[in-house]
């Protein structure tokens, strides 16, 4: 049997491993800088986690918001995985664009831009949920008026994120940031190139 071998995969390379006691120092100074980069990543994502803490304590400890994690949302991520990897994105993009958004509004208003409180992949005789994409953003915004007060800035968010479905564009930095970041992240979703751990199935 003749086995094919790519002649590439033992290629030498100079500085790299050439004995059991070779001292490979390029392969050394590449690792240690990606462990400075993982380092820096894991740094920002305490902060952007620090920041949603900070301006948005009491939807975190909702019980509407919590009732988030039984629904899916694209692929196998809940509704709050979701929303929360959007909160995340616009956080980055922002900082990214230096758009210098009001941050609150910007992290509230992604935490319930999806505020709708239903299984939209379960329809029943009154809620068919056919247009789940052009009505969902209205009954995220009564919903989430029902419980906090919101500023202009955050309902412009939660009502036109879905824009260009919800025909009139968002009217601040904040709402177009998120519909940005919206966007990106249900695609990754959908392909399933960003996975979740599916609906929680406890109380």
């Amino acid at each position: 049997m003749e086995i094919s071998i790519s002649r590439n995969r033992f290629l030498w390379k100079p500085g790299q491993y050439c004995g059991r006691n070779g001292d490979n120092m390029a392969g050394r100074r590449h690792s240690k800088r990606q462990r400075e980069k993982w380092k820096r990543e894991f740094e920002r994502f305490r902060e952007i986690n620090r920041q949603i803490r900070a301006n948005a304590p009491d939807i975190l400890k909702s019980s509407n918001f919590h009732q988030t994690k039984h629904y899916i949302q694209h692929g196998n991520m809940t509704v709050n995985d979701h929303v929360l990897s959007v909160a995340r994105c616009s956080i980055a993009l922002d900082d990214r664009l230096r758009a210098h958004s009001d941050r609150k509004a910007l992290i509230r208003g992604a935490l319930l831009h999806d505020y709708f409180l239903y299984d939209w992949h379960k329809p029943d005789k009154e809620h068919p949920h056919r247009l789940h994409g052009f009505y969902h953003p209205g009954v995220a915004l009564r919903n989430a008026l029902a419980e906090y007060e919101l500023t202009e800035r955050e309902k412009d968010i939660i009502k036109k994120h879905m824009w260009p479905l919800t025909v009139v564009p968002p009217m601040c930095r904040e709402a177009w940031i998120v519909t940005a970041a919206d966007k990106w992240c249900s695609l990754l979703e959908t392909l399933h190139m960003h996975r979740g751990h599916g609906a929680y199935s406890g109380m």
